[in-house]
């Protein structure tokens, strides 16, 4: 017996944390009855596991896709407003997949897509300290005490950030371009954290998960990780505090896409 949270992210439906609030808005069924309750245990082997109506099964092999998400593309499987979705991109991907945490409509770069949701949610939980790193074109030009208060942490609405490293990379007449990394994963909290110190995001790139960067792809463009890439952002995961089991039937295909 396994719980459902449990079950629905290793079979590849989402992140633990979004399975378990896929559970929490009724959206779950097992064996026909609708399941509020997050402590709920399936048995795999007998249970008939349904999401939104949809069968679930236990994901057969795990795939791990490095994505160089455009700007204009939102981080969901679907958009009320019909906007394109990253999955759009991976259309020819036979597995069911879906985005390891989120990058704004706007913001361009660096984005994983799995079907690991036990990976997933140790990759988003702030507390495995997984760093992000991001490039960001901002207005004006920051004074150094500005970029140290960003090191050092800032008030933003939902409490105190984290330290980050801060870069001064470069200036061009309309601003300047900062290399900002951080671990914790908070909805827009680099643009956020910009804003604060003056210095809006014109536009923002992540280059950076892990140990994992973009390369050589092309905005659209994405790949398989390797079996040994694959490996590593799962030991990274661990040894910052993760508790999950990881699935090693991982693709060894690293061919780029599109």
């Amino acid at each position: 017996m396994v719980r459902l949270q449990k079950f629905l992210a290793e079979a590849g439906v989402a992140s633990r944390r979004k399975c378990e609030e896929l559970i929490k808005a009724g959206l779950v069924k097992v064996n026909g009855r609708v399941i509020t309750r997050l402590g709920t245990r399936v048995d795999p082997a007998a249970d008939r596991v349904e999401v939104a109506g949809r069968p679930v099964e236990r994901a057969a092999e795990k795939v791990y896709i490095l994505l160089h998400k455009p700007a204009g593309y939102v981080t969901t499987a679907r958009d009320p407003q019909g906007r394109p979705t990253v999955l759009d991109l991976v259309r020819d991907v036979p597995q069911r997949i879906f985005p390891v945490g989120r990058l704004d409509c706007d913001t361009e770069g660096l984005l994983l897509l799995t079907n690991d949701g036990e990976l997933a949610h140790a990759l988003t939980h702030p507390r495995h300290e997984v760093k992000k790193t991001y490039l960001a074109w901002v207005r004006g030009f920051p004074e150094a005490s500005r970029l140290a208060r960003m090191e050092k942490g800032l008030p933003l609405s939902d409490g105190a950030t984290a330290p980050a490293a801060v870069r001064l990379k470069g200036k061009n007449k309309k601003g300047a371009l900062l290399e900002i990394t951080i671990h914790e994963g908070r909805k827009r909290q680099v643009k956020r954290m910009c804003a604060l110190i003056g210095h809006p995001v014109e536009r923002l790139k992540r280059i950076r998960l892990g140990s994992l960067s973009l390369g050589g792809l092309k905005p659209g463009q994405y790949r398989f990780l390797t079996g040994r890439e694959a490996e590593e952002l799962k030991k990274l995961a661990l040894q910052n505090g993760g508790r999950g089991k990881f699935c090693r039937n991982s693709s060894p295909r690293g061919e780029k896409r599109k």
